[in-house]
């Protein structure tokens, strides 16, 4: 048995099978802002024990995660935006601060509904619930032909509960409109629960999470609704039709900033 320990690594080589294993440093640093695990290559010549009778020239390749720290200054684009969305968060005050994808996949500032009251809805093509589709565009035309543009709902996309909307943008568009005739905005695909959740969602639930304080959106067609100053004013269940809410609705509408 013989031991090489090049760069603070161990190699260890034994003899009766010829077996090889590396054993990577474990660096941790609570300071560093970013951790990149990055595989890396080590190449060493290696002697057997002379009563094998026979050289052995390895390079070995170690796919353990040896962590790299980087900061904003080496990787600029990938810093820069995460601080943005740290920055996002931190400073958000209102509904109008953030920035979602528009149903091409491309950035939406939701400053561009600023003074409207918004519906909030997370949805899905595949769901028990997606004939509310039907009622939330009866509810939205009704709305609007009486307040015009005051009053917007929003759809959110998304494929965390069953997989139940796995298309692609444009097969959530085209379903929304050949089935229902949806005449609302309906956003490009998002997460709402996880650390992948959008950042809106994020937000939405930390203003008004669920029963006992939890910050998660159960299922498929939760709704928020969104006052003209961008605060969160309700927050309703799947089971809730979008017709219960047209007076809350109607309330903040009548509302001035």
């Amino acid at each position: 048995m013989r031991r090489l320990t090049p760069s603070g690594s161990s190699v260890r080589f034994s003899a009766a099978n010829s077996r090889i294993r590396i054993l990577a440093p474990t660096i941790i640093n609570i300071s560093a802002p970013y951790l990149i695990p990055v595989p890396v290559s080590y190449k060493y010549d290696i002697t057997a024990p002379s009563h094998h009778h026979r050289n052995l020239s390895s390079s070995v390749s170690s796919f353990q995660h040896r962590p790299k720290f980087i900061d904003s200054a080496s990787t600029p684009s990938k810093a820069s935006s995460l601080y943005s969305n740290f920055a996002t968060m931190a400073s958000a005050t209102s509904f109008f601060d953030f920035k979602v994808p528009n149903k091409k996949g491309e950035e939406k500032t939701l400053e561009d509904y600023k003074g409207k009251v918004v519906l909030v809805v997370n949805t899905a093509s595949k769901c028990g619930f997606t004939p509310q589709y039907a009622g939330l565009e009866k509810l939205y035309k009704d709305i609007k032909e009486k307040h015009g543009d005051d009053f917007v709902i929003l759809g959110f996309p998304c494929n965390q509960f069953g997989g139940q909307e796995p298309g692609t943008n444009d097969d959530i568009q085209s379903f929304c409109q050949v089935n229902y005739g949806v005449s609302f905005p309906i956003m490009g695909k998002i997460d709402v629960n996880g650390d992948g959740a959008s950042d809106l969602y994020k937000w939405l639930k930390k203003e008004k999470p669920g029963i006992m304080g939890i910050q998660m959106v159960k299922w498929n067609f939760e709704k928020f609704l969104i006052g003209r100053d961008g605060k969160v004013k309700g927050r309703w269940a799947s089971t809730s039709k979008p017709e219960s809410l047209e007076a809350p609705i109607l309330e903040e509408i009548a509302k001035k900033e």
